[in-house]
């Protein structure tokens, strides 16, 4: 449904097109797809095979019966066409149109885009979504409610993750602490992706809308990634894949509730008030200059955070690739950042 909401976005070809029907007070039928399952269902009309354009669009919707454009829409195959999809098929609306857009992209599975003429609305359809184009007034003030919305919930999640960040290099952390950081990061994702939704909608009247979510939301999927890898009882790719799903899948409900993403997420101990350590991933991707490879022999080195950051510059020498120099820059941005985070928790 994204991929087809984007093609009728404004600034899209088709949208002018279909805009221009509207305005012209015109109904139409547009299907986006010309593959043999959907030239099976037509009958009547004629071949065109004429380069899209979106006067073509609105010259042939003065005819009745639907147009079939290509899969990429840069082409219109068919006009003036008479659509005979399964009778049989579930359909809740009740105009002749609509009926039969419904029942096309639910039977074939293709977009259909429905212009009605007496409620002078244009609807999308795709296999049992249906989506109505809202105009762009609308969509962006939703988009900037949902903005507003993010904005509030990334500062709790930066309180959240410094309080966490505090509380590792003291060695005080509990599962509570590290299940509100993963609870934080997944609100700031659900309301990201329903924000990108309004902006694929808004097409080219969503540019600066983007920017603000990409400037809002920048880090947390990254920082999300590095609290499993720390916290996890087995630190693999294939565990973390699936913690993901199993966040992904949280009900709202079951998201407010701690205890309930503590049981999803397979960490050292379901208890929220057990004490847990952890590997060090998180702290050491801020040190600068340090890549992955790195980070992953330093944590196969010592094992946790705290022994990470009790290691002398000549400890930090035997992880293989670690020179003198190099450890004792370790060691020192270490030290910095753990003096950072428990001023910034405690100022």
């Amino acid at each position: 449904m994204l991929a087809a909401l984007a093609a009728v976005a404004p600034g899209q070809p088709l949208r002018e097109g279909l805009d221009r029907i509207r305005q012209a007070r015109l109904g139409a039928l547009v299907v986006v797809g010309d593959d043999p399952a959907v030239l099976g269902i037509c009958s009547g009309g004629f071949l065109l095979d004429a380069a899209f354009s979106p006067q073509r669009l609105s010259e042939l919707a003065k005819m009745d019966g639907a147009i079939i454009l290509a899969n990429d829409t840069g082409r219109i195959a068919r006009a003036n066409v008479h659509l005979v999809p399964d009778p049989t098929v579930a359909t809740s609306e009740t105009g002749t149109r609509h009926r039969t857009a419904e029942r096309v992209a639910r039977s074939l599975g293709v977009p259909v885009v429905s212009v009605s003429e007496s409620r002078d609305a244009i609807t999308v359809y795709l296999g049992d979504e249906q989506r109505p184009l809202l105009p762009s007034g609308l969509l962006l003030s939703r988009a900037n409610q949902a903005l507003q919305t993010l904005e509030q919930y990334r500062k709790r999640l930066d309180a959240t993750s410094a309080q966490l960040a505090a509380l590792e290099v003291e060695d005080l952390v509990t599962v509570r602490d590290v299940v509100s950081l993963l609870q934080r990061t997944e609100m700031v994702r659900r309301i990201a992706d329903e924000t990108e939704v309004a902006i694929v909608e808004l097409g080219t009247d969503g540019r600066l809308v983007r920017l603000q979510l990409e400037e809002l939301v920048g880090g947390a999927d990254g920082d999300r990634r590095l609290v499993l890898r720390d916290y996890l009882l087995e630190c693999s790719g294939r565990r973390i894949h699936e913690a993901l799903a199993a966040l992904d899948e949280l009900e709202a409900e079951e998201l407010l509730d701690l205890r309930a993403v503590a049981a999803r997420v397979p960490l050292a101990d379901p208890d929220l008030g057990e004490s847990v350590q952890p590997r060090g991933f998180r702290l050491l991707s801020r040190v600068p200059r340090l890549d992955d490879a790195f980070v992953e022999r330093i944590v196969d080195r010592f094992g946790n955070l705290q022994k990470i950051l009790r290691a002398t510059p000549a400890e930090l020498c035997d992880v293989s690739g670690i020179d003198e120099v190099r450890a004792r820059a370790i060691k020192d941005s270490l030290a910095r950042l753990a003096e950072t985070s428990i001023l910034d928790h405690y100022a």
